[in-house]
Formats: C-alpha cells, structure tokens, sequence
C-alpha cells in the first residue's frame, strides 16, 4: 500500500484518465489515503483492471467510463455521484487525447481534436461539477479542482532531444497546456465565491519504464536534460496532487506546481 500524509478519508475524488500512467498513479494513491475515487476513462477493460489491480476496498473504487466530451454521458455520470454521495470533494482533471505530428505535419484537424478534449472539454466537465463542489464559505473544507497541465504548457520542447526519436511532442498537446493554465488562474478567480479552489500541476518528463529499454539514446537524452538527471516516477506527480486536494493546502489557489526535476527553471 502506498503511504499516505494527507487524509482523504471520506473524500469523493473523479479522477479523468484515470487508467493512465499517472492517472492510475493518482487513484492508488487517494484510495490509499481513505478517498472513495471514481475512476474516469473511455476504457472499461483497463479500469476494471486497475480496480482488480489495487484489490482491496473496492467499495471505494467506483468505475465510471464516458467521454468527457461527450454532454449526455457526463451529466449521466455525475447523476450517479449526486445519488451515491451527494457531492464531489475533488475533481482531477487528467485526461488528454493522445496524438503526435511534427510542426510540419500537424493539421488543423489535429488541433480541433487535441483542444476539444484537452481543454473545451476539460472545461465543460469542471462547469458541470461546479454544484457538486460547491461548499458554504463557513466551510473549513473547499471543494478543490487540479488541473493536469505539462511542462510543455510553459516552455518549448527541445527538437535536439527528440532527434528521430519519433517521440517529438507536437504543437497542438503545449498549446492545449498552456490554455490549461489559463483556465486555472480564470477558475481561481471566478469560482472561489463558491468556496472552490483550483490549481494546477505541471509534470515534466514522465516516459513509461519500458523506454529505458527500447530507446535508451532517447532516456539518456531526457535526463540530460533534467537538472536532476532523472525522469520522474508517476508518484512523485500523484504526491503533489494528493497534497493540493488536502485541506493541508487551504490557502493554495490559483497555483501552478512543475514537476519536473528543475526543467523549466533552465
């Protein structure tokens, strides 16, 4: 079991992309801390799995696959949560859609795509969970939004460290970051009278383990580059998440938290 600081005992958390490298990450960890989490994705097959995975106390791992662009089966979902819980203590937002294409090949149909998902729809879910994070100002607990944003939101990628990888991060996943960031600082600002705090987290360099294997010039390549000389684990992300939906973090609003190793202090 991973061990945990900050009790979420109690605490009803939606974790988007919650199948993830760092989402599933995310939901070991708050489920480790008392949370009951509901895991979000367009995969049944591999959340049933992560649920499996994690084995005990799945009464507090409730499984909830549905697009989050999609308005019908959003509003279905959170019916569900209103009906078992009556409320939302946390909303993670960390589902993205995945593509790449270089500057060159990227088309305007690959920027519709990555910013529907990655922030028009990341949007419409947190509009529709306003209500149910919603708290009295008398309240010592706020409801609380992370935002999973990227390194990438505030600093260009390196074209020498991808080199013919084919790992090049394209234009479209920074850009959708960066409108993340954004988006938090607005939400910070706009929805705080409803006692709701929102912040953002910024991972950097997070391949998955089997890269060291497959493309060890590429690894090699990005822990150059980190002051630290390292990738980062998905816990370090999941730790940093799991303190801002404490109430360990009150007073912390409006923020943006790199985990990146030093990166973007270059």
């Amino acid at each position: 079991m991973t061990h945990c600081f900050f009790d979420l005992t109690d605490k009803v958390i939606l974790v988007t992309g919650a199948s993830g490298y760092l989402g599933s990450a995310m939901v070991e960890r708050f489920h480790a801390a008392g949370g009951h989490v509901y895991l979000n994705g367009r995969n049944s097959e591999k959340l049933q799995s992560l649920v499996k995975k994690i084995g005990h106390d799945q009464n507090r791992l409730t499984v909830v696959p549905f697009d989050i662009a999609d308005e019908e089966a959003r509003r279905k979902s959170l019916t569900v949560i209103k009906q078992q819980h009556g409320r939302l203590d946390g909303l993670v937002n960390n589902a993205f859609m995945p593509m790449s294409a270089s500057v060159y090949k990227a088309t305007f149909d690959d920027f519709q795509k990555s910013l529907g998902t990655n922030v028009s729809a990341t949007f419409a879910l947190s509009q529709d969970c306003f209500s149910l994070l919603e708290r009295p100002h008398n309240d010592k607990d706020s409801g609380v939004i992370v935002n999973i944003a990227s390194m990438y939101g505030m600093v260009s990628p390196d074209p020498s460290i991808y080199g013919d990888s084919g790992m090049n991060n394209p234009p479209f996943y920074g850009a959708s970051k960066a409108a993340i960031l954004q988006l938090t600082r607005y939400f910070a600002t706009h929805i705080i009278d409803k006692n709701i705090r929102t912040n953002a987290v910024s991972p950097g360099s997070f391949p998955p383990e089997s890269i060291k294997q497959s493309m060890p010039q590429f690894h090699e390549n990005l822990c150059n580059k980190v002051p630290m000389k390292r990738i980062g684990k998905p816990e370090e992300v999941a730790a940093v998440v799991h303190f801002l939906l404490s109430s360990e973090a009150s007073y912390i609003n409006g923020a943006n938290i790199p985990v990146d190793g030093g990166w973007t202090a270059w």
